[in-house]
């Protein structure tokens, strides 16, 4: 068992993402998640302008699945991997937790206000990454954007997948195997039929995500038609051969 700030500042070692800045940040860049997720805020404003602008989308519709399959792939990750090492609940809850967005997709860098746990297990990990966060970030995005709410679920479920994903890809990685087992785990009972919207397998020693559905990204200027590598318009078979082979994709 790790503990406090050391062990949570520690799971950096396992990805970038993973990587939290610890006490309330300064400086005018950094967005309140409590913030975010009002009606009509600004915050959410801003982070969909600048994912439209980086990437060139050809709809507001598109920025919205793609923004929300980055942002679910950095924002709670390090929650995430912190369960499935050692059951433990980091408060993650958005009064909690702070972004700073990228120069294009995404989020750049998170802090925690306070480095502390929560009390419960998978429901309560259930309850402040899917419950209070994501999946209303999904409701607000489809509100603004008539994103398909289904869609946007996709890229929640894809973006908490590379919480787990992204730990067995490095030099120093978690064992594959074992953090399938807490994927399933978590997967299976999470609200909103994660479950029902891809899933994990290994490729090549790590794990992959394999979606069910779109983000649209490829329709953007920047994407020049390249489809995710988890991408459910390429078939199931030929998305295992090219994680198998190692071939450069694009993944959130």
């Amino acid at each position: 068992m790790t503990a406090g700030r050391a062990g949570v500042a520690a799971l950096a070692r396992y990805a970038p993402r993973y990587g939290l800045e610890l006490g309330e940040p300064a400086g005018s860049e950094w967005l309140r998640v409590d913030h975010i997720l009002e009606p009509d805020s600004p915050e959410l404003t801003e982070l969909l302008k600048r994912d439209h602008e980086a990437a060139g989308h050809v709809s507001n519709h598109a920025a919205a699945l793609s923004l929300m399959s980055f942002y679910a792939g950095r924002a709670t990750a390090t929650a995430l991997l912190l369960w499935a090492l050692e059951g433990r609940v980091l408060d993650v809850r958005p009064e909690n937790l702070w972004l700073k967005p990228h120069d294009g997709h995404g989020i750049a860098a998170v802090a925690l206000r306070s480095a502390r746990f929560l009390p419960g297990g998978l429901r309560t990990l259930h309850d402040v990454v899917l419950t209070q966060h994501l999946l209303p970030l999904a409701t607000e995005l489809h509100r603004r954007t008539r994103a398909g709410l289904r869609q946007l679920h996709g890229g929640v479920a894809a973006g908490c997948a590379m919480g787990f994903c992204a730990a067995t890809r490095e030099q120093e990685a978690v064992d594959p195997s074992y953090l399938l087992d807490r994927w399933q785990t978590f997967v299976a009972t999470a609200p909103a039929g994660l479950a029902r919207l891809g899933d994990v397998t290994e490729a090549a020693g790590k794990l992959v995500y394999l979606r069910n559905t779109c983000c649209l990204y490829y329709t953007s200027e920047k994407s020049t038609g390249t489809l995710c590598g988890s991408c459910c318009l390429t078939s199931r078979e030929a998305r295992l051969t090219a994680y198998e082979g190692g071939r450069p994709i694009l993944t959130v």
